[in-house]
C-alpha cells in the first residue's frame, strides 16, 4: 500500500482517464497523439477500453498523456 501512495494514478480507472483526454484533446487530436486505430475509426470509450486493456503499450501511452494532461 505504501508504494501506492506516490502513484498519481491511484484510483484513477482507465474509463476516468480515457474520459478526461477525450474532453480535454477529443477525439481528432488523441488519435494524432497516439495512433492507435480505435482513437482513429468511429471512436468510442467503449471499443477504446476493450483495446486498452488488452493493449500494454498502448495503455502505457494513454496513462503518460493523461500526467502530461492538465486536470481539471
Amino acid at each position: 500500500m505504501a508504494e501506492q501512495t506516490n502513484n498519481p494514478l491511484h484510483g484513477k480507472t482507465l474509463e476516468a482517464i480515457l474520459t478526461h483526454l477525450v474532453e480535454y484533446h477529443g477525439w481528432e487530436r488523441l488519435g494524432k497523439v497516439i495512433k492507435i486505430n480505435c482513437f482513429i475509426s468511429d471512436p468510442s470509450i467503449k471499443s477504446s477500453l476493450k483495446f486498452l486493456r488488452k493493449t500494454d503499450w498502448a495503455r502505457k501511452k494513454v496513462e503518460d498523456l493523461y500526467l502530461e494532461t492538465p486536470q481539471k
